[in-house]
């Protein structure tokens, strides 16, 4: 197993934003330069032409398309998924590690805090769903992109779970206050949740939870894993690509850590029926994706990444969850992470 510890010094902090700097994009700066740690801001069209920030690096949509990666000059503007061009800067620039928050979470002072690829954590081994969430709450409370008809499921009692020592190369900080839920969950129940602060969860390989990009380290073997997909639904791409990233991370024995809150979310302004209408095709396909990624055959090693997430998002596409324009912006990022590894 990696022995890789991190005291962040060189890491890389990526965020895209389209508001003007704000008090949790001063938190995020200052924590930041106080840890040695690389800010990139990624912008978008409708960003302030004067965005300004000392101590980041923001970068508006013209200084993306002026780095020649090819990323940036095919990916849509106007979607999340533009900060592909933030971690393909911050692998360029040899980060050895990538942590992702949003423009509305408030960093604790452990966001800023060593990290272990090898923990300590109680280990999740049933194949299938399993709501995580229910380790961190007493109330009822699912991820977002959760099956529906999972959020109840049985699940082992906590003191059961085996504790040991797995690698855990990509890893998910929950987050206190507006926890990433589904809008289902925002409709129906009350906010704010916060949740407890003293258990550690991985998932085995076979066992799924969604992942979210709210609050989440990676080390550099799962770099190709961080690519977000434009061509479908927003509110699931980065849970779509979670699901790619568990099944290319179950291929290589890997685990996913999910761990206490770091940060606390003051959110911002949504349409919660915009937002359930965008969740609909996680709703009604989420289970079925899983299916599909289960059934492929994917041989191991950080090597065969590349294929591999290749192969996944092939048949995402060819099961049309993701549209087929998709490949060519795949293909892109592909072709940008073997030009830095040259």
């Amino acid at each position: 197993m990696p022995d890789q510890t991190n005291i962040l010094a060189g890491s890389a902090l990526v965020v895209t934003s389209i508001n003007p700097p704000n008090a949790v994009m001063t938190a995020l700066r200052d924590g930041a330069r106080d840890s040695g740690v690389r800010f990139v801001i990624i912008g978008d069209t409708k960003s302030p032409a004067d965005f300004k920030l000392d101590g980041s690096e923001f970068l508006s949509v013209d200084a993306q398309r002026a780095t020649g990666l090819k990323s940036a000059i095919l990916c849509p503007t106007r979607h999340y998924a533009r900060k592909n061009i933030g971690y393909l800067l911050a692998i360029q620039g040899g980060a050895p590690l990538i942590i992702e928050t949003d423009d509305d979470n408030y960093p604790r002072p452990a966001f800023f805090g060593t990290r272990d690829r090898a923990q300590k954590a109680s280990v999740v081994a049933a194949q299938g769903w399993a709501n995580l969430y229910r380790y961190f709450s007493d109330v009822p409370i699912w991820p977002r992109g959760l099956p529906l008809d999972t959020v109840n499921a049985p699940l082992a009692e906590f003191e059961t779970l085996t504790s040991t020592t797995v690698d855990c190369p990509i890893q998910q900080g929950l987050a206190d206050e507006n926890p990433d839920v589904d809008a289902i969950y925002r409709l129906l129940f009350p906010l704010p949740q916060n949740f407890r602060a003293d258990r550690r969860v991985a998932l085995a390989p076979g066992a799924w939870c969604p992942f979210n990009s709210q609050n989440t380290t990676w080390w550099p073997e799962t770099y190709p894993l961080l690519y977000l997909p434009a061509y479908c639904s927003f509110r699931m791409t980065d849970i779509w690509r979670s699901f790619v990233a568990h099944r290319i991370a179950s291929a290589n024995n890997w685990h996913i850590l999910f761990h206490e809150s770091t940060v606390w979310q003051e959110r911002n302004e949504h349409s919660l029926m915009r937002d359930f209408a965008d969740e609909v095709p996680g709703y009604l396909n989420n289970a079925r994706i899983r299916e599909i990624l289960d059934a492929l055959t994917l041989p191991a090693g950080a090597a065969r990444i590349p294929d591999n997430l290749r192969s996944c998002y092939l048949a995402l596409i060819d099961a049309g969850f993701i549209g087929r324009e998709e490949i060519v912006l795949l293909d892109a990022w592909l072709e940008d992470l073997a030009a830095m590894a040259k």
